[in-house]
C-alpha cells in the first residue's frame, strides 16, 4: 500500500521510526543464470532491479515557461517538467517491469516556477482542505515512493509543507530534519521497500533521506526554535548500521546536498553543505546516493567508502526534470542474504519523449488557472524599459530591481540597529530580452526580470569592501584601450563570465575604466556626491546566490547577515508593481555608474 504522513506519522514529529512496504511479483526474466558463488553444484539465486530518480524539479509539471508563457527552451534544447519523466518512468517500467523498479527524490519540488508558487501564496493548500499541490498531484501519479526534504521545502513555512506532505502518497524523508525540542526526527528518515523476486526471497531496499543543513540558515524565519539540522554524515552514520540490522540488503541514499565538499556559507554554516561524497566516503554500508541541490548533471560517479574500500555510485539527474537517474542493480543471493554485486547508474534526457497525457490531462484546469494569472495586469508602466543594452549602460529596468530591493531592505531593518545606514543595492542583468512594456503590465512582465528563485539579504560592508566588490564585478568588461573603436557586442563576458555574474550596485556612483587591467577599473566612487570613506559603513541589498558565494565575489559570503527572508525576488518586484499599481521610471532611474576611457565617457 502507498505511505504517506497519516499511515506512517499521524503526528508531527516521528520517533526515528521508518517504513517498510511490500512490492510486486517480479518476472521471471529478472532471475539469471549461472554464475559463481551458488555451492552444491546449483547456480546462485541473482536479481536485477532499477531505482529511477529525480531532483530538484522546483516546481515543474509542465515543459512551460510561465515567464514567456511559451515552451521552454534553453541553449541545449533541455525540456522540462513531470509530465515528460512520466513518459521516461513508464517506458523504463515496460522495459524491466513494473514490480522490478523504484522511483525516488532528493527534494526542492514545491518551489521554483509560477505553478508552485501559485498553490502556496494565491490559492494555498492546506491540510484539510482547498485545492491539492500540482507536484503531490503528479507524483502520485507517476508513483513514487519516497523524496527527501529539500531545502526550497520550507520557503513556504512549515504548515505549506506539512499540508503538502499530507497529500503525497509517498514518504517526505529527512534524517537529519529534528524537532527542535526532542532532537527526533520531524519527518520519517527512511523507508524500506521489498521486492519480490521469482526466488521466493524478498530485497529489501531501503531509501534513507538526507536534507540540507543550510536550511537553518535560509529558512531561519521558518525553522527558528521549531526544527534543528545536524550534519549528513552525521546522521548516515546513525541510520545506515541500523537499516542494516534491520535486514536491508540494498541502502541508497536520497541526499539533498551537492558532491564538492564545500559550504558556500563559510563558517556560518556548522555542517557541510555539499556532503554526498562525503556520505559515501566516511559511512560504510550505503550502496548508491541519489545526489541534488547543485542543478548538476552527473550521470555516474563512483566514490570510495575509506573504511571497506567498497565503491558508492552517485548520480545527480540535473534539475527541474531535465534527466531521469537510473541506478541498476545487480545482486546475489549469498550466505542467507542478498549481497549487491553490481551497481552502476545513468541519466536519461526528458528532451527524448513527449509529455505524458496522463499527466498533462490531470492538471489542465490548475495550468489554465497559472497562465491566466501570470497574465493578470498588475500596473502600467509609464515608458516602455528594456534589458537590451543594460550589460554595457544603467538602464532604468535594472533600477527597477535594485528601487524594489532597497526599499524592502530599508523597511525591514526599520527601528533596528542599522536602521540609520545608507542600503545599496546588487542587481544583474539576466536576460537581455527582457521588457517592461509601455502601457499594462503583467505578473509576467515584472517576473520575467528576475528569471532565477533567488531570495533577498542585507549585508554589512564598509566602503573598501564595497570597492573590491565593484573592482571583482568590472572584470566582466574586455579591456579596451582609449580611442580604439567599441563594439558591445564584444565588449562583455570577459573571462567567460557570465551576465549574471556582473553586478550594477546602486545607492552610489562610480566609473569603471574599460582601459585600464582589472582590479584598478573603478574610479570616482562616491556617496552622496563625497569620496566614499574606506571605513564608512554601508548595508548590501544582495540576493541569496550571490551571498552565499555565487560568483566568488570578495567579502559579501562573510559579511555579518543583518536581515533575509524566503520571499523570491521576482515575488517581491510583483507586490511592488501591484502596490504603486502605476510604475514611472523618471521617479526611480538615475545614471549611477558609466563605462570610461581616461575619463572619457564610452556611450
Amino acid at each position: 500500500m502507498p505511505l504517506n504522513r497519516r499511515t506512517f506519522l499521524g503526528t508531527s514529529a516521528a520517533a526515528g521510526a521508518g517504513a517498510v512496504i511490500a512490492g510486486g511479483a517480479a518476472s521471471p526474466a529478472q532471475a539469471h543464470g549461472r554464475g559463481h558463488g551458488g555451492g552444491h553444484g546449483r547456480p546462485p539465486k541473482r536479481y536485477s532491479f532499477t531505482v529511477m530518480g529525480t531532483t530538484d524539479l522546483h516546481g515543474n509539471v509542465f515543459n512551460w515557461d510561465y515567464f514567456t508563457d511559451a515552451e521552454f527552451d534553453d541553449k541545449d534544447h533541455n525540456d522540462v517538467g513531470l509530465a515528460k519523466i512520466s513518459t521516461l518512468v513508464e517506458e523504463v517500467r515496460r522495459e524491466k517491469g513494473r514490480h522490478n523498479t523504484l522511483m525516488i527524490d532528493a527534494g526542492d519540488t514545491i518551489q521554483g516556477t509560477q505553478l508552485s508558487y501559485y498553490y502556496a501564496k494565491i490559492d494555498p493548500i492546506t491540510a484539510k482542505r482547498g485545492p491539492v499541490h500540482p507536484m503531490a498531484q503528479a507524483m502520485n501519479a507517476i508513483g513514487y515512493d519516497a523524496a527527501a526534504l529539500g531545502n526550497h521545502e520550507f520557503n513556504y513555512g512549515i504548515p505549506v509543507l506539512r499540508a503538502f506532505e499530507e497529500q503525497c502518497d509517498f514518504p517526505l524523508l529527512g534524517a537529519n530534519a529534528l524537532d527542535a525540542r526532542t532532537l527526533r526526527p520531524a519527518f520519517a528518515p527512511y523507508v524500506i521497500r521489498k521486492l519480490r523476486t521469482p526466488h521466493g526471497r524478498d530485497v529489501r531496499v531501503a531509501v534513507l533521506g538526507l536534507t540540507n543543513p543550510g536550511i537553518a540558515i535560509w529558512d531561519k524565519a521558518n525553522v527558528g526554535g521549531k526544527m534543528v539540522f545536524p550534519g549528513l554524515v552525521e546522521q548516515a552514520a546513525k541510520f545506515v548500521p541500523r537499516l542494516r540490522s534491520m535486514g536491508a540488503d540494498v541502502v541508497i541514499v536520497s541526499a539533498h546536498s551537492g558532491t564538492s565538499g564545500t559550504s558556500s556559507y563559510g563558517d556560518q554554516l556548522p555542517h557541510v553543505e555539499n556532503a554526498a561524497a562525503l556520505v559515501a566516503e566516511q559511512v560504510p554500508g550505503i550502496d548508491a546516493i541519489l545526489v541534488g541541490h547543485a542543478h548538476q548533471e552527473i550521470p555516474e560517479y563512483f566514490v570510495e567508502n575509506e573504511e571497506t574500500g567498497k565503491r558508492v555510485v552517485l548520480s545527480e539527474p540535473l534539475k527541474w526534470g531535465q534527466r531521469l537517474t537510473l541506478f541498476d542493480f545487480d545482486v546475489m543471493w549469498e550466505k542467507g542474504r542478498w549481497v549487491v554485486e553490481r551497481a552502476g547508474s545513468r541519466v536519461l534526457n526528458s528532451n527524448t519523449v513527449a509529455e505524458d497525457p496522463k499527466i498533462t490531462k490531470l492538471l489542465a484546469d490548475e495550468h489554465r488557472k497559472v497562465v491566466a494569472y501570470v497574465n493578470q495586469v498588475i500596473g502600467t508602466s509609464a515608458a516602455a524599459m528594456t534589458t537590451a543594452e543594460a550589460a554595457w549602460k544603467d538602464e532604468p529596468i535594472i533600477d527597477l530591481i535594485n528601487v524594489v530591493q532597497t526599499e524592502t531592505v530599508r523597511a525591514a531593518l526599520a527601528g533596528g540597529e542599522y536602521a540609520e545606514l545608507p542600503v545599496l543595492s546588487q542587481a544583474s542583468c539576466f536576460s537581455r530580452t527582457a521588457r517592461i512594456p509601455a502601457g499594462d503590465v503583467t505578473i509576467r512582465d515584472a517576473a520575467g526580470l528576475y528569471p532565477f528563485e533567488n531570495t533577498l539579504e542585507a549585508r554589512l560592508l564598509t566602503g573598501a569592501q564595497v570597492r573590491d566588490y565593484l573592482e571583482y564585478s568590472a572584470k566582466y568588461y574586455v579591456r579596451t584601450a582609449a580611442g580604439a573603436p567599441v563594439d558591445p557586442a564584444k565588449l562583455t563576458n570577459a573571462e567567460n563570465t557570465p551576465d549574471y555574474n556582473y553586478d550594477a550596485v546602486s545607492g552610489l556612483t562610480y566609473d569603471i575604466d574599460i582601459a585600464q587591467p582589472v582590479g584598478s577599473r573603478i574610479v570616482n566612487l562616491a556617496f552622496e556626491g563625497k569620496p566614499v570613506d574606506p571605513a564608512a559603513r554601508f548595508v548590501l541589498a544582495v540576493n541569496n546566490y550571490r551571498a552565499s558565494g555565487g560568483g566568488n565575489f570578495p567579502h559579501v559570503p562573510g559579511a555579518k547577515q543583518l536581515w533575509a527572508n524566503s520571499e523570491e525576488i521576482r515575488n517581491t518586484i510583483i507586490g511592488w508593481v501591484q502596490a504603486k499599481g502605476s510604475v514611472d521610471s523618471a521617479e526611480f532611474a538615475s545614471v549611477d555608474w558609466r563605462l570610461t576611457r581616461d575619463g572619457v565617457p564610452v556611450f
